[in-house]
């Protein structure tokens, strides 16, 4: 039998086709489908980069440099993923702007914080970029970096800044941010780096920073911020650098700060820190640099920091600081900087700093260190700056020190080392600045210091050296500062100085140097102060000072040059201090140096000056003189009113005056003396508020121009010992500021002014010796003033040569000594700027009286003024006796 097989429709094979058929169909449908979405995400895309690139072009439009070069590529027409500076993108989204350093004017008022959802990196930095920044900031939620240091951005940080939950690196230093530093800083857990230095944020450091695990970087310098540092702080454990300084800081350094176990950077200097440095700054031991200078810490130096192994740099400088340098310093073995100075540390300098090898720079200047200085100094051979002076150092300086070959500044000044200086210091070859000076050295200069061929400061004022000045110095070039002043050096100036032509301070006064001033001195264009006072020099001034001279100050007082004052000064434009007092000089007033617009202090006084003061006729004339000085000299005939109407600098009291200010490294101070109060007084600082007119013993005739009253700035007026005449001007009660005020021994009649009662910061008044008469006026200052400021006036009457004169009442002796006390008390003058010797009593009067008249701080001593004004009484009252028995007695010889 045979059997067909039927050809049928398999049901499963039926179903496996049709499954595939519609997995086919579904299959171009989807891959349709996926094509549509493609094409749509490829439109949406280019949709999106339009509208990113259309919203930064309106930022664009708003800066204020349209033309800017850099950004010349943001175009509508160029593609804003591949074309435009600055502009990089993912997928055709903008994911980093960065145009720093692109010279952008404008703000981010307009800027597309909505419009960048993908944005991720945006640095603005190092622009010009101005306003606030806007609280929309918190849209660029995937931001990671944002960098906008070095701007004008004004305002707070917006609280805003807290949504930035991605955000590694946060830096708006160099701006003008104000108000407090947002808590909602704190919720920036990714954050790293942080930096809000060098703006004017003030308040408190918010302790939600310490919830920044991760943060690294934190740098809050140079702001305002107040409080004290939160113990927070030491809960960020990744923290490795940590910069606080130059805030208001207070408090104490917080012991927490000593979990920080990764730190290697810690900066709080310039604060108001106290208390004592925490022991637990020794746990620290990945600490390479550590500032804590210039705050009021105090106690001892804990002996913990010699555990900081990797400790590189140490500051401590300017606090207040107690007790010895501990033995433990001298472990940290990778030390390269040690700054100790300004503080109170006592003690002798520990032998185990030696041990330094790699030190490049000590300090342990301004302390109360004591003992000598070791010999071992000599293994630190990577020392370059060593700093030890204003301490209490005594012995010789170790010869040692001439080991130090990579030296270049050496300061041992104002000690009390003694011995010679080591010729061994010849050695220095690479030493630019040496500072001796101060101390108790003796023998001469050695002359090794010519070997210095690097030097440009040198510094040998106010020792005990002798002989003569090395004419060698003139072969170190470069020398810029020479000061060898209050020395017992004799012989001539060497010529060879001026062969220094880099030279712009050369102090040689107060010594026993002799000859004469060589004349090529004037050709150094570059030298602004020559000071060769109080020496022996002789001859005439017949130095060259040529044009183009930037000479400020020149000091030849206390010599015995003879001849004329040399024309040539008129060269020297920049002149603002000229003393010749106390030589022979032979001429008239030196009118032409009126042109000198920058002359403030001129003194003339103690030579044999002869002859009227005549005006040239130009309009200005000596317009910012505040000191000038002729007493003592023939100057005759009247005074002209013209010299005095010139004086600009004495018609305004300016507070803000600063001294002369000299280039280079030099710290020379101006100095003159003056008689003020009938006292001679050597005043540094002289031209900051001093100002002066001293025309005392001469033989000038005629009135008191009324035109002084307009000086209203002047301190110090002295006219006495001539032959003026006329009437006290009443204009004189508007010198508001004088405090010394001296008409004696002239020919002045009338009444004393009434106006003059008004002058509160009157101190000394000497009226004696006048035929004024009248009452005396009365007023809290003149009722300070006894008999001598008055007497030889047989017309005067009232307090305190009479009873009374009409009504005025006689004040009690208490409310005379309190009102006294008061007055130079407030004396500001004298607290700030008297700092000298007492060399004698003036007035000219001859009194053999020599005594120190120590810095005044607080107070002065009335005892020793009162002492001062008796003798005067007595002297005078014996020289008048004297006078009238010698004028009855030419009477009789004249009768027979």
């Amino acid at each position: 039998m045979t059997i067909k097989r039927q050809k049928h429709n398999n049901p499963n094979t039926m179903n496996l086709k049709q499954k595939t058929q519609n997995m086919m169909m579904v299959s171009s449908k989807i891959f349709s489908l996926l094509q549509f979405f493609a094409l749509l995400n490829l439109f949406t895309v280019t949709f999106a980069s339009t509208e990113e690139a259309t919203a930064l072009l309106k930022w664009k439009a708003t800066f204020k440099n349209q033309d800017n070069s850099l950004l010349a590529s943001w175009t509508q027409s160029s593609n804003a993923c591949r074309d435009w500076y600055g502009v990089i993108c993912f997928n055709g989204r903008v994911k980093t702007l960065n145009i720093t350093n692109c010279g952008v004017i404008g703000t981010l008022y307009a800027f597309p914080f909505s419009s960048l959802p993908f944005l991720e990196n945006l640095n603005l930095s190092n622009n010009n970029i101005s306003g606030t920044i806007p609280p929309e900031i918190g849209n660029l939620t995937n931001l990671v970096y944002l960098d906008l240091n070095n701007n004008q951005i004004s305002g707070t940080i917006p609280p805003q800044t807290g949504s930035l939950s991605k955000l590694q690196i946060l830096r708006i230093f160099g701006n003008h941010l104000k108000g407090s530093i947002p808590e909602e800083i704190g919720y920036l857990r990714s954050l790293t780096d942080l930096s809000l230095s060098t703006n004017f944020l003030n308040g408190s450091i918010p302790a939600s920073l310490g919830n920044l695990n991760n943060l690294s970087f934190l740098s809050l310098y140079d702001n305002q911020l107040s409080g004290s540092i939160p113990e927070e702080i030491g809960y960020l454990r990744s923290l490795t650098d940590l910069y606080l300084s130059t805030n208001f800081l207070n408090g104490s350094i917080p012991a927490s700060l000593g979990n920080l176990n990764n730190l290697s950077f810690l900066s709080l200097y310039d604060n108001q820190l106290s208390g004592s440095i925490p022991e637990e700054i020794g746990y620290l031991r990945s600490l390479t640099d550590l500032y804590l200078s210039t705050n009021f810490l105090n106690g001892s130096i804990p002996a913990s920091l010699g555990k900081l192994n990797n400790l590189s740099f140490l500051s401590l400088y300017d606090n207040k600081l107690s007790g010895s340098i501990p033995d433990e310093i001298g472990y940290l073995t990778s030390l390269t900087d040690l700054y100790l100075n300004n503080n109170f540390l006592n003690g002798s300098i520990p032998a185990s700093l030696w041990n330094l090898k790699n030190l490049s720079f000590l300090s342990l200047s301004e302390n109360q260190l004591s003992g000598s200085i070791p010999q071992e100094i000599g293994y630190l051979r990577s020392l370059t700056n060593l700093h030890l002076n204003n301490n209490f150092l005594n012995g010789s300086i170790p010869p040692e020190i001439g080991n130090l070959w990579s030296l270049s500044i050496i300061d041992l000044s104002i000690n009390s080392l003694k011995g010679s200086i080591p010729a061994s210091l010849g050695n220095l070859r690479n030493v630019q600045s040496m500072f001796l000076d101060e101390n108790n050295l003796t023998e001469e200069i050695p002359l090794s210091v010519c070997n210095l061929t690097s030097l440009k400061i040198l510094y040998l004022r106010r020792n005990n050296l002798k002989g003569k000045v090395p004419q060698c110095l003139g072969n170190i070039s470069g020398l810029q500062v020479l000061t060898m002043s209050r020395n017992n050096l004799s012989g001539v100036i060497p010529s060879s100085i001026s062969n220094l032509r880099s030279l712009q301070i050369l102090d040689l006064g107060r010594n026993s140097l002799e000859g004469a001033i060589p004349q090529c001195f004037g050709n150094i264009n570059t030298l602004q102060v020559f000071d060769v006072q109080n020496n022996k020099l002789s001859g005439t001034l017949s130095t060259n000072f040529s044009i183009g001279s930037s000479l400020i100050s020149l000091n030849l007082h206390g010599n015995e040059l003879e001849g004329e004052i040399p024309r040539s000064l008129a060269n020297c434009k920049k002149l603002q201090v000229l003393d010749l007092g106390n030589n022979h000089l032979n001429d008239t007033f030196p009118m032409w140096l009126g042109t000198l617009l920058e002359l403030r202090v001129l003194r003339l006084t103690s030579n044999k000056l002869y002859g009227p003061i005549r005006s040239s006729g130009a309009e200005i004339m000596f317009p910012d003189l505040r000191t000038i000085d002729l007493s003592n000299n023939a100057f005759s005939k009247d005074l002209p009113t013209s010299l005095f109407q010139h004086l600009e600098g004495m018609r305004t009291i300016d507070k803000t005056m600063k001294v002369p200010s000299y280039e280079g490294y030099g710290d020379y101070q101006d100095s003159i003396v003056v008689v003020s109060k009938g006292l001679k007084l050597e005043v540094v600082r002289i031209l900051s508020l001093y100002t002066v007119i001293d025309l005392s013993n001469n033989k000038f005739e005629g009135h008191i121009p009324s035109v002084l009253g307009d000086l209203i700035a002047l301190r110090v007026l002295n006219m006495s010992h001539n032959g003026l005449k006329g009437h006290i001007p009443p204009s004189l009660g508007s010198l508001s500021v004088v405090e010394s005020l001296d008409l004696s021994f002239n020919q002045l009649s009338g009444e004393i002014p009434q106006q003059l009662a008004s002058l509160t910061s009157l101190g000394f008044l000497n009226l004696s010796h006048n035929y004024l008469q009248g009452c005396i006026p009365q007023g809290p200052q003149f009722r300070t003033f006894e008999n001598n400021s008055y007497e030889g006036n047989d017309g005067l009457r009232g307090y305190p040569v009479s009873k009374g004169c009409g009504n005025d009442p006689v004040p009690d002796t208490n409310y005379t000594v309190s009102a006294l006390d008061d007055q130079e008390s407030n004396s500001e003058f004298l607290n700030d700027f008297w700092k000298a010797a007492l060399m004698g009593y003036g007035s000219g009067l001859c009194i053999g009286l020599s005594i120190m008249y120590f810095m005044i701080s607080t107070g002065n001593p009335i005892w020793l003024a009162r002492i001062i004004d008796e003798m005067e009484h007595k002297i005078n009252t014996r020289r008048r006796k004297k006078q009238q028995g010698q004028r009855n007695h030419r009477r009789r010889n004249n009768h027979f």
